[in-house]
């Protein structure tokens, strides 16, 4: 028997794969061993050779110490994918390994950095099924409410997201049928969303975000067998969609803006309210503003001018980007005592993928002479750097920014790392 490898983590294997996409046999093939023995290796009865786990690591795009590092569990709360119905198996279990590398990211960074703490209300009840529509507008109220968002458009919803502390992260999920996923942690007890990069629109992506966000607020203690019945799921999908569109256009503030319900009034409000112009369309109907008849007609006239691959403004618009994971690294690099080389020890992640997930710049890690550039606004405590923990002075909390009337979308303004504490 040939040199093992001890110390090997046989679910750090499976979920390189599942992320890699890629089945037994076609792992076998990129490491030229046999299916057999990679189920071995996955199953625990054997560990790979230093050859074998050189080969694996560059096959699935990690650090050889990657598959040392202890399991990361985030616990077995659902996980909510948008449009999962129509997701195969395959695509559904590598976006969910990405989902993982993000809370284990945020996890580890927690060891050093103070995250806003997570204020998301819990309003779906005990049973999914008996909120009806006036509950699900109900609870779309009283979290703008109680974020301080009152009546008026929602300029940036992952800051408003982030300020709440939730972690949001974005990367390629090459599946077209999955927006989003998201997903409350047990490992510290925080919720995640993790949104698709591929060709969204400003648009598109806000109402992805706030859909996630519907999950996470109404949907928090549904039991994962919910997400395997087709008529329940369709349920918990519409509820979403309709806490979504309640959210991004309240009724007590979009509707006042119209002066008439016409394309042209939908077009000139698409940069204020951030929202598409046929979800606004959804919206009027869901409203009683217009018929159905009325809406058919509507979306048959977006038709007709071609709206339905592009609406206007959608290339003006930019789509928003998370900004809590990637100013905690850009912290920890820049003031933090933290060199990229240690850094990339502790997370034991491809840098690539690191940087896509914590919406860094590309090359920021994985082009190791790049320079970092400084962070404007946090700043490290006296001595705190002295044993490599990170700890910054507030960003302005949320109360602050909900009275300015912008709650935090202010240039240089956004969610932030809290004082640590003494070093």
């Amino acid at each position: 028997m040939g040199a093992r490898t001890p110390g090997f983590q046989s679910i750090q294997l499976t979920q390189a794969r599942l992320a890699r996409g890629l089945t037994r046999v076609a792992l076998a093939t990129a490491v030229k061993r046999s299916a057999p023995t990679v189920s071995k290796w996955e199953s625990g009865q054997q560990t790979p050779d230093p050859d074998a786990l050189n080969a694996l690591a560059q096959a699935l795009r990690v650090p050889r110490d990657f598959f040392l590092n202890t399991a990361f569990e985030a616990g077995e709360r659902p996980r909510f994918f948008r449009s999962m119905a129509n997701a195969t198996k395959r695509s559904r279990e590598r976006i969910q390994q990405h989902l993982l590398w993000l809370q284990r990211i945020s996890h580890d960074l927690q060891q050093w950095v103070d995250l806003p703490e997570p204020d998301v209300p819990d309003l779906g009840g005990p049973d999914f099924q008996l909120l009806q529509e006036r509950d699900i507008e109900e609870a779309a109220s009283r979290v703008r409410e109680h974020w301080g968002l009152w009546r008026a458009p929602i300029p940036d919803m992952l800051l408003v997201m982030e300020n709440a502390g939730l972690v949001v992260g974005r990367c390629s999920f090459s599946a077209p049928s999955i927006d989003g996923v998201s997903h409350w942690s047990l490992a510290d007890d925080r919720p995640y969303v993790l949104l698709s990069s591929d060709k969204r629109t400003a648009v598109r992506s806000r109402f992805d975000a706030a859909h996630e966000l519907a999950h996470l607020v109404l949907h928090r203690h549904v039991d994962q067998s919910a997400l395997t019945q087709r008529d329940e799921f369709k349920e918990l999908e519409s509820q979403a969609h309709r806490f979504a569109s309640a959210l991004l256009m309240p009724a007590d503030g979009f509707v006042n803006e119209f002066s008439e319900i016409s394309l042209e009034a939908f077009r000139t409000l698409k940069p204020r309210w951030g929202v598409s112009i046929g979800a606004m369309i959804y919206r009027c109907k869901d409203l009683g503003l217009i018929s159905e008849e009325h809406a058919g007609r509507l979306f048959k006239y977006i038709s007709a001018r071609g709206w339905v691959r592009a609406e206007p403004e959608d290339e003006r618009l930019l789509v928003e980007q998370p900004r809590l994971m990637e100013r905690s690294m850009r912290l920890l690099l820049t003031q933090g005592g933290f060199s990229v080389e240690h850094l990339l020890a502790q997370l034991r992640l491809n840098p690539k993928d690191i940087e896509a997930l914590a919406g860094l710049p590309a090359g920021m890690l994985s082009h190791r002479r790049e320079q970092v550039a400084m962070l404007p606004t946090p700043k490290l405590k006296n001595g705190a750097a002295s044993d490599r923990r990170a700890a910054v002075v507030p960003f302005p909390g949320r109360d602050l920014e909900a009275r300015s009337g912008h709650n935090g979308a202010s240039p240089g303004f956004g969610p932030g790392p809290s004082p640590h504490g003494s070093a």
